[in-house]
């Protein structure tokens, strides 16, 4: 029988834990839908050329209202709440959160400032916005920044919201049309309490809200004419339910749940300007990018029960939104009884500008262009033959014009047989894993880089020291060079303990003690944060461990290895020998710069948390103390605590350049 070598065992295992990893993974981000039943199939309406069956709605999120930063926020605000709310006059308007900035003038400290509140407030009475729509709105992490409670002084929402004072936390809103029934429910995932920035990043369903959210679930109807909207300001990814099934599942099990839109996440800084999903619980999850910045808003409609949505850039008209057929990406079989746009009579569009609109045409695929009729207010239609189009993929164009000659061109894929496009890799995976166990995963992961190299070679030097193995031979290399420095470092009790034991410490100690909220001391640890007698799991706070250990912890390790190093060979050079200080200015740069970042990086957290949080902080202060004493120690190391590494790295057995051929250490013994 062949032997197998270690080796080809360990590839061979490699590629089954790999294969079992990305299998995960494409499980992971399958757009397919569990909840597959046909109880959408009982939901058919003839869909034609009447205004019947139809109601469109509003999302804007992260509006970030500042009194220190950017005006045309709050003056591009009051137009769209004048304009654009009388244009297209939508029957809901949902605003997901972060109405405010609530950051302090440097950018730094978080605070909630009533003149930003009273902003919001004053730009939605002088619009009259209850007159003309349905304004659901809802806290983000940023109207929750430094509030303590409900009760909290600093809780303005409740008081400049306008469903603060009787939703304070999540709810429902169901309004009637004819024979169909439209349910919004807004899901509050704020922190209670809610730290200062920058540990409110990700969201928590405790006990009493995810019962809350069950609840509002179970009170809505479950009917085929029931479109049920959920909203919220954090996507499901950065909400996280202690004990209790996800907020995806939640949602899932509601059968009439369509979509669930959010915000918060900017775009990712423009990386993901379409962060769109089709949950496998069986809904859509939409990401709108902001107001703050990108100054986006979100129109939707529900035409005889199938959701179509288009995302608009302010002062952007005229706006138009294709409702049948709808884009082949957004088809949701669950949800959605497909078979409406196999048997419609009518293209079906809603076309919206600050004029009277002149035409609207379009052409399917490559064929003539067919002006459109309008029938009531914004709703343009032209007659088709879905039957021409019952395979594959095609194409719809639509071409608009109002009176005072703005026009717009768009664009869509549709598909009546079932085929489906893509959602983007990276929306997918922001909007379907779990933002939580992504942090703990980088944290921890980084934990084991920084601690481990240096307790697998602490435990080869001893087992070579008491001869039960041979020192490792290597060729000359930059590898060999490192693991030389390494090993001669972690001999070093008074470096190698320190610098191993630190790390170990911030997954188990705490990393600040201070004001977490208002008046309220707290203690911040990797693995949640205690304040105001309430317990809030750690979640973003894993980032911002990864963070001090990718920037700080693992540079120090590296410059503490070439100290310890450098020392050992300094001991070992010919008498007299000087550096220059052109050299010693080299050696010492990248400490200097390293010590320099973490002073201003503990300099933030001191004008986030104040004095008492910068003092009791063994994450940013303690850590800068305890740098600079190892970093002098390395390089005025006495020669009996280098005597270990010398029995094992003696110079006659390597030399190398400005070594001598014995060393004084090994003389010493």
């Amino acid at each position: 029988m062949m032997r197998i070598s270690k080796f080809t065992v360990g590839i061979l295992v490699s590629m089954i834990l790999l294969s079992i990893f990305f299998t995960n993974v494409v499980n992971l981000l399958s757009t397919h839908a569990e909840n597959t039943d046909d109880f959408a199939k009982d939901n058919f309406l003839k869909l034609t050329d009447t205004h019947e069956n139809l109601m469109w709605f509003i999302q804007i999120t992260d509006i970030h209202i500042s009194i220190f930063r950017d005006p045309l926020r709050i003056t591009e605000f009051k137009e769209f709440c004048h304009y654009t709310i009388n244009t297209i006059r939508p029957s809901v308007v949902l605003a997901s959160g972060d109405l405010t900035d609530a950051k302090t003038k440097d950018s730094i400290g978080s605070e909630q400032y009533e003149d930003e509140w009273r902003h919001y407030r004053d730009i939605l009475k002088e619009a009259r916005i209850q007159e003309k729509t349905l304004w659901l709105d809802i806290r983000g992490n940023h109207d929750n920044f430094n509030v303590a409670d409900f009760k909290s002084k600093q809780n303005f929402f409740t008081n400049y919201s306008i469903q603060g004072k009787k939703n304070p936390r999540s709810y429902r809103y169901q309004m009637r049309k004819r024979n169909n029934l439209y349910t919004f429910i807004g899901i509050d995932a704020c922190l209670e309490p809610g730290p200062r920035r920058p540990f409110n990043f990700v969201g928590i369903l405790d006990d009493l809200e995810v019962n809350e959210l069950n609840s509002l679930i179970q009170q809505t109807e479950n009917s085929p004419n029931n479109y049920t909207v959920f909203f919220g300001h954090f996507p499901t990814s950065c909400i996280i339910t202690p004990g209790h099934e996800s907020v995806r599942d939640m949602i899932g099990k509601h059968k009439e749940g369509m979509v669930y839109v959010c915000g918060h996440l900017h775009r990712l800084g423009g990386l993901v300007p379409k962060m769109y999903t089709l949950q496998k619980a069986g809904f859509l999850e939409l990401e709108l990018g902001d107001w703050k910045d990108n100054r986006v808003y979100r129109m939707l409609a529900i035409d005889h029960g199938l959701l179509s949505f288009t995302d608009i850039q302010h002062r952007e008209w005229p706006v138009v939104l294709i409702t049948n057929p709808k884009h082949a990406l957004f088809v949701n079989p669950a949800r959605e009884n497909l078979d409406i746009m196999k048997n419609s009579t009518h293209v079906r569009i809603l076309a919206f500008s600050l004029s009277r609109i002149d035409f609207v045409k379009i052409k399917i695929d490559n064929g003539s262009w067919m002006h459109c009729k309008r029938v009531k207010g914004p709703l343009f239609v032209a007659p088709w033959d879905p039957e021409n189009y019952l395979h594959g993929l095609h194409k719809i164009e639509v071409h608009i014009k109002d009176v005072e000659g703005r026009t717009k061109s768009i664009s869509q894929p549709f598909s009546l047989d079932g085929t489906r496009l893509s959602f983007g890799l990276l929306a997918k995976f922001i909007l379907m894993t779990s933002a939580s166990v992504l942090f703990k995963s980088l944290f921890f992961v980084m934990l084991a880089v920084t601690v481990f190299p240096l307790i697998i070679v602490r435990y080869m030097h001893e087992l070579v020291a008491a001869g039960k193995i041979v020192k490792p031979r290597l060729r000359r290399s930059c590898w060999f060079n490192w693991l030389k420095k390494m090993w001669i470092m972690s001999t070093v009790d008074r470096i190698f303990w320190p610098i191993v034991l630190y790390p170990i410490y911030l997954a188990i100690g705490p990393w600040s003690i201070g004001y977490i909220i208002e008046d309220h001391v707290g203690a911040v640890f990797a693995w949640g944060i205690f304040v105001n007698g309430a317990y809030l799991p750690g979640a973003f706070t894993y980032v911002y461990g990864f963070i001090q250990l990718f920037t700080f912890q693992v540079p120090v390790s590296l410059i503490m290895i070439t100290a310890v190093g450098f020392r050992f060979h300094d001991l070992n050079a010919k008498p007299g020998r000087k550096l220059s200080w052109k050299k010693k200015a080299c050696l010492h740069l990248a400490f200097t710069l390293l010590f320099a970042m973490q002073v201003s990086m503990a300099y933030m957290f001191w004008l986030a948390y104040g004095t008492m949080a910068f003092i009791l902080g063994p994450l940013r202060t303690w850590s800068l103390v305890l740098a600079a004493i190892l970093y002098y120690q390395s390089f005025h190391l006495p020669e009996s605590c280098l005597r270990k590494a010398s029995d094992i790295w003696h110079v006659s057995s390597d030399v190398s350049i400005n070594e001598p051929s014995a060393s004084p250490l090994t003389k010493a013994n």
